[in-house]
């Protein structure tokens, strides 16, 4: 690897701190020394132990001292201005990110906010912004619902930038951890099972006015970026090669790739752009693999070879502003003068206009309108269950169901036409006929596609799956969800409302009965006759006769009341059976018809690479058939020729006859 210059005005070197995760199994294997600087490692094969210098090595027990000594100064630079980049490599497992996160990473964000309120005075405008890196190269912006392309851009004045990047406006440390925690849940949720091989980028922007009582101030613009690497140092690590070990591996041959990623561009910007750079490496001394550690420990020495520039990040938006409009009259009255002949001057203006776009989208009150554009989304997100964000409760609204089912197939279907488009041009791609003059020809349909391009099919055919479970539980939601649906929820009003119609019913009867037994009792008082005779026993009678009668007609009212209400709830439930199974069977249409068309696409490629393959067959055999004959005639003139030769005496008609030609 190429040596990075230290002595250049305002060089910082990139500082490396080491944390061992697990306690070494013995004493020899990996040995820290009292100063807290280097390691001393020794194989289990008994080799002469190595020794590894870093700016801070620390254990579990010790991690919080990565603050005073690293993480402190990182979070002290952004007040002047300046970018910072926090690198986390190693953490493999659940412990010890959740020891990154609670240790690190929860206190890194609390610093920067302290340090930021109390060192700039005046408004500060603080935003986040959230990336996932798939092995494949591919990256996605965890906060954008539209998934925008993102690609670097390089400004003259605002220097590196992501273009497409969604971004989201906090006000406190808690809040944009809060929103840290999301993302990171979000990013296991799309993921899957590949989560633990797909890297990330956390990115705290903070700007704020340096003389906030004038209009038009100059802007401090710093940056933190908090990468967390997946992947091993080892090329042989189960989990995938670490991308910080591709970067450097490919920076003292830097044509050998043209093209390369944004995950690849920025850890470049961040080993040796404008940054002050941090480096923890996680280590487990007790790893599985022989080679792990030194790996590792080879790696995080590496990285601290370079060197990065640190530079204060204030402009003028209106005077940069201003400066662009000029250049592009400047231009403009160039190109009418000169005509169409200057191609090179169209190309500069394009990208003048792009640059004064990318100003003016740097306004304060427009960041501000599009973050909450992005919050509202988000909730909406989380309310609706859509899977496309962040997950929440059940669907409230059958309509939004139908959207979200009709997202995902919409995504299945791209996916699948990409892995069949992809296996059609590499088939197409790879194969290759070999023809001899002895006639000899093999056909090549496939080929080995290497071990990069086998990764990129396991992850598409992953995402794959992903797609498809989603869409499974969306279907199993929606079916869910009906019993939530408002003509539900109305069905099970009205029944609640008959419920307490016959309560209320039942009640008013019993009232009345219990006065026309008391209207009985005093009646039967006020009656001057003998306690026992026939006629108190017929008068008795006759009034219990009617409060008889009178509970006859409050029963038969009561059942005629209920037999009602059976009747519209058996209404209305055949009402709702008969929405649910036009839903069902709606979606059992999608579904046929999502196959359907995955069906016809499959065919129509596989029929179109078997009539090519026919027709190669074809051609291939009227080939071999021509050879043969050339064959043929050439073996004819060579026995002419030898008889000619054996003729006239020539010494070599004497050659042997399996003269292959």
């Amino acid at each position: 690897m190429a040596t990075v210059n230290m002595d250049a005005p305002g060089a910082e070197a990139v500082r490396v701190g080491v944390l061992l995760t697990t306690k070494p199994e013995s004493k020899e294997s990996v040995v820290i020394d009292e100063e807290g600087g280097s390691v001393y490692y020794k194989s289990s094969n008994n080799e002469a132990a190595k020794a590894f210098s870093f700016d801070q090595v620390v254990t579990v027990d010790s991690i919080k001292s990565f603050h005073p000594e690293l993480l402190q100064p990182l979070t002290e630079c952004m007040s002047s201005g300046c970018n910072a980049a926090l690198l986390i490599c190693g953490a493999s497992t659940e412990t010890t990110r959740a020891l990154i996160d609670s240790s690190v990473i929860r206190q890194v964000v609390a610093n920067l906010f302290s340090c930021m309120e109390s060192r700039v005075k005046g408004e500060l405008f603080i935003s986040v912004s959230s990336l996932q890196f798939y092995p494949d190269g591919s990256a996605v912006d965890v906060l954008s619902l539209n998934r925008q392309t993102l690609q670097p851009v390089t400004h003259p004045v605002l220097g590196s930038l992501i273009g497409g990047l969604c971004e989201v406006c906090v006000h406190s440390a808690e809040e944009a951890y809060n929103l840290y925690e999301t993302c990171r849940e979000t990013l296991k949720a799309n993921a899957g099972s590949i989560s633990s091989r797909c890297s990330s980028l956390f990115m705290v922007t903070v700007e704020w006015k340096l003389h906030p009582e004038e209009v038009e101030s100059d802007v401090c613009r710093s940056r933190f970026q908090l990468f967390s690497l997946a992947g091993g140092a080892s090329r042989t690590d189960l989990r995938g090669v670490n991308p910080l070990l591709k970067v450097l591996d490919q920076i003292p041959n830097p044509a050998a790739n043209i093209s390369v990623g944004l995950l690849h561009h920025l850890l470049n910007d961040a080993l040796k752009g404008n940054s002050r750079t941090v480096l923890i490496y996680c280590i487990n001394p007790q790893g599985l693999l022989d080679n792990e550690t030194p790996s590792a420990l080879n790696l995080a020495q590496k990285v601290r070879c370079f060197a990065t520039k640190p530079t204060n990040g204030c402009w003028s938006p209106r005077a940069t502003e201003q400066k662009i409009r000029d250049s592009i009259t400047d231009l403009r009255s160039v190109i009418m003068s000169q005509g169409d002949s200057e191609v090179h001057s169209i190309y500069e203006l394009a990208e003048l206009t792009q640059n004064l776009q990318m100003v003016k989208n740097q306004s304060w009150e427009k960041r501000r309108e599009e973050s909450e554009k992005i919050e509202v989304k988000i909730k909406t997100c989380k309310t609706s269950n859509s899977n496309l964000l962040f997950s929440g409760d059940h669907h409230p609204n059958s309509r939004q169901g139908t959207d979200t089912m009709k997202c995902l197939q919409d995504q299945l279907r791209q996916e699948m036409e990409e892995h069949i488009t992809g296996k059609m041009l590499r088939f197409k791609s790879h194969g290759s006929i070999w023809l001899t003059t002895a006639g000899v020809f093999c056909l090549f349909l496939i080929f080995p596609e290497g071990k990069g391009n086998t990764e990129k099919v396991q992850e598409r055919v992953a995402r794959i799956q992903q797609l498809k479970e989603a869409l499974r539980e969306e279907t199993l939601k929606s079916g869910a969800a009906t019993g939530n649906s408002p003509a539900c929820q109305q069905s099970q009003l009205e029944y609640n409302k008959a419920e307490e119609r016959r309560r209320q019913l039942k009640e008013d009867h019993g009232r009345l009965i219990q006065q026309e037994v008391e209207k009985m009792e005093r009646d039967l008082a006020q009656e001057n006759l003998p306690t026992e005779g026939p006629q108190r026993d017929l008068l008795v009678l006759t009034r219990e006769r009617q409060v008889l009668v009178l509970q006859i007609e409050a029963l038969r009212a009561e059942a005629q009341q209920a037999e009602k209400d059976l009747q519209d709830q058996y209404d209305r439930h055949r009402a709702e059976l008969h929405c649910l199974r036009e839903e069902s069977l709606q979606v059992f249409r999608v579904f046929r018809q999502v196959s359907e068309e995955q069906r016809k696409i499959s065919e129509g490629r596989y029929r179109s690479v078997l009539l090519e393959a026919v027709q190669d067959a074809i051609y291939l055999s009227a080939q071999n058939q021509q050879l043969e004959a050339d064959n043929k005639q050439l073996r004819k003139s060579a026995g002419e020729l030898k008889d000619m030769l054996a003729a006239q005496g020539d010494p070599v008609a004497d050659l042997p006859s399996t003269l292959n030609v």
